[in-house]
């Protein structure tokens, strides 16, 4: 953590944010290197890390640029981008690389494995030095290659006069296969090529395991980002019109934005009547009619009309990118676990250090030859390589995370399923959340010839409610009427003639949305008759036996939506839970707020871009595969399907997989205490020590294998 510098009240008002992506931070190491060596440089206030997005956000005074924080960065060791060149810090030639040294690595050790058990089964002479010989023709360019993560991330951890945790691993390879070099070259009777290539390999695969899984969760305020428009047609005052960048807009411009177009800024409507799918920003479905005067937002489709536009907010000022900036800043507020590894880190690799120096030293004094010392100090810095402890937390993660995704919920970041497990309240969106999401129309009362003229009006309109019409009518085996000149009317809905009398299908008559508080609707009419088609949008069919299985959890939930407060009232009160409708992204917040201080872990289900700050902010979140591209990738999990008892699934599997965490800990913990003393004491080779190591990580890889079944 940076610690918090004092400003004068004046100069902290002037501070300016700016943001960088630096895919090269790996571990909690690099976390607090930027931290807290960037506040040492003039100019700077703060500095924070979001380690899953790998971006870097700065606080500073106005006059310093881009170019002087990059160098700042690049003096610490590391590479700057703007966040505009990488979005997601993603960084695909790390994780080739793993997944290579992975392969190299475990061809070689098998390899090698084979000449040692010859070995081991009683070759001796001339037989044993050439199969020495062979290991080393094959360890060694397997080391070089295999080794370079740990190799150059200790060396630039100590050109810049710091240690991690690859620092001890590299030592120990390295000494291993020096030691195993002068063996063979000598003839004598025991190398370690084995032993450094195992270690190796057990390495790599945590590290590889670990990449993955972090890249499947940075792709989040990038996503968000690009569901607003990248140009907007800008009328001229000569009435032409040109194609301007998003990043070029500003406000005063008048832009015309045609059907189906997104909306590239925020502005306010100057001309037309249209209608706008804002379900992106609000987490209403139904379409939004617009007109003059109305205010339209960045993200916004124009569905039906084309409208001209007074831009008011333009680029970083638009509604969407605050939204992605409360992501961005909730994001960096979770990241306590980083914190914890930080802390193991910095006292793992001074104590290995020392106890390795402390048996060499040792063992010398007491007379045992620099080779036994060495043998010795190899043995200790190999038997107390974490790699029990390093798979102790992902490998049940991997698992329970299987488990979960048999049972249609994806977890996308390992860390969630910790706090998953402390969760023990509950905030739900309403609409595609504990409903399906999609308004599903009553057609009992229509006659067959109504349901046939219904059908062939909306099956030819885009209108969400049109769409749901037409696939409840086809799932009910309604045949499409004969219609002549369909056509669509903006504001108004489809229009036709059938048998020589006029049919429509749009807006209910003398109907406004206050009239209709609760649902949704839409009127057919055929010559004089017209006949109200009224929808609803259902409950998921297990939404009261999930809250059941959240309140036997000891979960208490509760809805909070932007929907009408009477349309989540009334689902509240079928559920028996308490309801909070009109709710703004930033209400949501502040209900979070209220929650965690009052000492609550809540969880976050919602599907609307505006539940993503919530989906950020919350002690962990889970959102439904229909949800928005952007909500799902603010969220720490994913349900697919129609079901919601995934979530409730998600909190048990949860605190099974910290069960078998904390003994996976308590059980590398107690291969440490009984490990390091009978190395210390010289009872262990490197080559023991690498195979105690192996058998360590097994039977914790074993231990997390019983998360199979935790998601029953």
């Amino acid at each position: 953590m940076n610690a918090p510098v004092p400003l004068p009240q004046q100069t902290a008002a002037e501070l300016t944010a700016t943001r960088f992506t630096v895919p090269g931070i790996k571990c909690a190491g690099c976390i607090a290197k930027i931290e807290r060596e960037l506040v040492k440089v003039d100019g700077i206030a703060s500095a924070r890390v979001n380690f899953s997005a790998k971006r870097v956000a700065i606080e500073h005074e106005p006059n310093m640029d881009e170019a002087s924080l990059t160098r700042a960065l690049e003096q610490l060791g590391f590479e700057a981008q703007a966040v505009e060149e990488n979005p997601l810090g993603a960084d695909d030639k790390e994780r080739t690389q793993l997944v290579r040294a992975l392969g190299v690595a475990g061809f070689g050790m098998m390899n090698i494995m084979l000449l040692s058990v010859s070995i081991w089964s009683g070759a001796e002479g001339a037989t044993r030095e050439l199969f020495h010989w062979l290991s080393a023709l094959i360890a060694l360019p397997v080391i070089a290659y295999s080794g370079r993560p740990f190799f150059a991330s200790a060396l630039m951890a100590l050109k810049h006069g710091r240690t991690n945790m690859d620092v001890p691993i590299s030592i120990g390879v390295i000494l291993a296969t020096a030691l195993s070099l002068y063996e063979t070259a000598t003839g004598g009777e025991h190398a370690y090529f084995e032993s450094a290539v195992m270690l190796l390999f057990f390495l790599l695969a945590g590290r590889a395991l670990d990449a993955v899984m972090r890249d499947k969760t940075r792709a989040g305020i990038g996503a968000l980002l690009g569901r607003m428009g990248k140009s907007a047609q800008i009328v001229d005052e000569d009435g032409s019109t040109r194609s301007v960048a998003a990043a070029d807009l500003e406000p005063g411009m008048i832009a015309l934005v045609a059907a189906g177009e997104a909306l590239a800024a925020d502005g306010e409507v100057i001309e037309g009547a249209s209608a706008i799918d804002n379900s992106m920003l609000t987490g209403e479905s139904r379409p939004e009619p617009v007109a003059t005067g109305s205010a339209v937002l960045a993200g916004a489709i124009n569905l039906s009309a084309p409208i001209r536009v007074r831009l008011t907010a333009t680029a970083q000022d638009t509604a969407i990118a605050d939204i992605a900036r409360l992501m961005d800043e909730a994001g960096q507020s979770r990241s306590s676990y980083v914190r914890i590894a930080d802390r193991a880190s910095r006292a793992y690799a001074p104590a290995v250090h020392s106890l390795a120096a402390l048996a060499f030293v040792g063992w010398m004094v007491a007379g045992a030859g620099w080779y036994q010392s060495l043998v010795i100090a190899i043995a200790v810095l190999i038997i107390t390589c974490p790699c029990a402890m390093g798979l102790a937390v992902p490998t049940a993660q991997v698992v329970a995370s299987g488990a979960l995704l048999k049972r249609g919920l994806l977890v996308k970041d390992g860390s969630a399923l910790e706090r998953l497990a402390e969760c023990d309240s509950a905030l739900m969106d309403k609409t595609g959340t504990l409903t399906v999401g999609e308004p599903v129309p009553q057609i009992d009362d229509l006659s067959k010839a109504q349901k046939s003229v219904a059908l062939a009006l909306a099956q030819s309109s885009s209108h969400p409610l049109s769409k749901g019409l037409a696939k409840t009518l086809r799932a009910a085996g309604v045949e499409p009427a004969i219609l002549i000149d369909v056509t669509e009317v903006s504001g108004e809905g489809m229009r036709g003639i059938w048998r020589g009398q006029n049919a429509t299908l749009g807006r209910p008559k003398n109907s406004t949305d206050e009239l209709q508080p609760a649902g949704l609707s839409t009127q057919l009419t055929i010559g004089e008759f017209g006949q109200t088609i009224a929808f609803n949008d259902p409950l998921r069919c297990d939404a009261a036996a999930t809250l059941d299985a959240m309140r036997a959890l000891g979960m208490e939930a509760a809805i909070v939506s932007g929907d009408r407060s009477a349309a989540v009232d009334a689902v509240a009160n079928t559920l028996g839970i308490k309801g909070f409708g009109d709710a703004s992204p930033k209400e949501k917040l502040e209900m979070l707020d209220q929650l965690k201080g009052a000492g609550h872990k809540p969880l976050m289900v919602g599907d609307g871009l505006n539940d993503g700050p919530a989906l950020a902010a919350a002690h962990a979140s889970i959102a439904p595969g229909t949800a928005s591209d952007a909500s799902k990738q603010a969220a720490d999990a994913v349900f697919l399907g129609e079901k919601l008892m995934p979530v409730a699934l998600a909190v048990k599997a949860a605190r099974a997989t910290m069960r078998i965490v904390r003994q996976n800990f308590g059980f590398s913990i107690l291969y440490n205490a009984l490990a390091v003393p009978l190395a210390l004491f010289g009872y262990v080779t490197p080559l023991i020590a690498a195979i105690a190591m192996s058998v360590s990580s097994l039977v914790v890889v074993a231990n997390s294998l019983r998360l199979n079944g935790a998601a029953k």
